[in-house]
């Protein structure tokens, strides 16, 4: 009988494989689809042409790329040991699945545009939002899967650092006189407390806490209150490309797709999902997600509001601009002598 181990392994395999092959064929056959009504005809040999091509690239990347590698880092730990930084399932999803999804998808709208010199003949009033969100949806399963791969699907999985969520901040906290009673045997800290205390501003006669966190220790509240970092993992692996999913579904707005707006929305959506090649704990996300989405999605979507209109909605207008303007104040800015002065408040 197969170990719990060979079971979990198979079935994220087998789920990797089909978020890694289904959405290329679904894009490409919605391509073929389009190109046969452009045709004119009940001959289907162009649509099979294109059908066939699909299912060949999908088998080639498979059997030639996606497989050997699989079975690389599967046999060889000390080369999966060296990797740092960056996933390459996520980086093979990426490039052989999510951009020729992308491509096939303007590809699609532009046959339809363009119909024996003829202008939106064949369009759709919207564009469908199945074929996009397949392709995002595969992405971010990928993602989970290999978030969820280190810990048992079995059992309780609670943070690491809950232990240390109930305690007082107070408690937290040495103040001087703490540091003066501690360094009373001890000469070498006591002149490092005497400049410590001269440095502490009078006025300092309230210490900052954040608000008191509620613990339940029993019934329903209690029950609530259970967290699993599992279940967490697929919670903010949605939250963290909504952002991206909205400026993708505003391709599908008859004013953009029918116009040439529909580019800069997919290649800065793509640019957006490139974060996914980077392991969750990499340093240098916080930068990469300013560069990557928000400042780019600021210009992307103003400019759709000043011309188009509120196609896309303020808000997400206004997260952009926010988070790109408090990274680069509180990680930048205020390492400026200027901004750098010390501020206390009771409130």
């Amino acid at each position: 009988m197969a170990s719990g181990r060979i079971i979990k392994l198979v079935v994220f395999e087998l789920l990797e494989l089909a978020a890694f092959c289904i959405p290329t064929l679904v894009m490409m056959e919605q391509f073929a689809s389009a190109y046969q009504k452009t045709r004119g005809s009940l001959d289907k040999t162009h649509y099979w042409l294109i059908v066939s091509c699909s299912i060949a690239y999908v088998a080639s990347v498979t059997l030639l790329i996606w497989v050997p590698i699989k079975v690389l880092l599967y046999k060889k730990h000390h080369l999966y040991k060296k990797i740092t930084g960056w996933r390459p399932v996520l980086m093979m999803c990426v490039v052989l699945t999510t951009l020729p999804s992308f491509s096939f998808s303007i590809a699609t709208t532009e046959v339809q545009k363009n119909v024996s010199g003829s202008a939106v003949d064949l369009l759709p009033d919207s564009l469908p939002d199945l074929p996009v969100s397949l392709v995002i949806l595969s992405l971010i399963l990928v993602d989970i899967i290999e978030k969820v791969r280190i810990y048992p699907l079995r059992g309780s999985q609670k943070y690491s650092e809950d232990v240390y969520i109930h305690t007082s901040p107070l408690q937290q906290i040495k103040t001087v006189t703490d540091q003066v009673k501690q360094s009373e045997g001890n000469p070498a800290l006591s002149q490092a407390t005497k400049t410590t205390a001269e440095a502490q501003p009078q006025s300092q006669a309230h210490v900052l806490t954040a608000p008191q966190e509620p613990y339940f220790h029993s019934g329903v509240l209690r029950t609530m209150s259970q967290r699993d970092i599992r279940g967490d993992i697929f919670l903010w692996s949605f939250l963290l490309w909504s952002d991206t999913v909205e400026m993708v579904r505003v391709a599908g707005h008859p004013a953009v797709y029918k116009s040439g707006w529909l580019y800069p929305v997919y290649l800065f959506s793509f640019i957006s999902l490139l974060r996914i090649i980077f392991t969750p704990q990499n340093p240098l996300l916080g930068a990469l997600g300013i560069l990557l989405q928000d400042l780019p999605f600021v210009f992307v979507r103003l400019s759709l509001i000043i011309v188009l209109g509120t196609i896309t909605p303020i808000l997400g207008l206004c997260k952009n601009v926010l988070v790109t303007l408090s990274y680069v104040y509180f990680n930048y800015l205020t390492k400026l002598r200027s901004f750098s002065s010390f501020e206390t408040s009771p409130f």
